[in-house]
């Protein structure tokens, strides 16, 4: 059998770019398919997005803050 579909491969029956074709075309149609959600699923996802965006920024300030203290020489070594 093994032989039987190395001929097949070797025969050269398939074009050079016959599995890009495919992979383009699915991914055309996944990218169609799975963009549809119900607004309430954008909605909480775009809120996780807003908390995550707000906990950046919070970390973000305590870092400058502990920067601050670093600099003057206030923190620990």
């Amino acid at each position: 059998m093994r032989k039987d579909i190395e001929k097949f491969l070797n025969s050269k029956s398939f074009t050079p770019m016959w599995c890009e074709e495919d992979i383009e075309q699915v991914a055309l149609n996944r990218a169609y398919t799975d963009q549809r959600k119900s607004l309430m699923t954008l909605m909480s996802e775009l809120e996780d997005i807003k908390n995550t965006i707000e906990d950046a920024k919070l970390r973000e300030w305590n870092l400058g803050n502990l920067l601050k203290f670093h600099d003057a020489g206030i923190a620990k070594e």
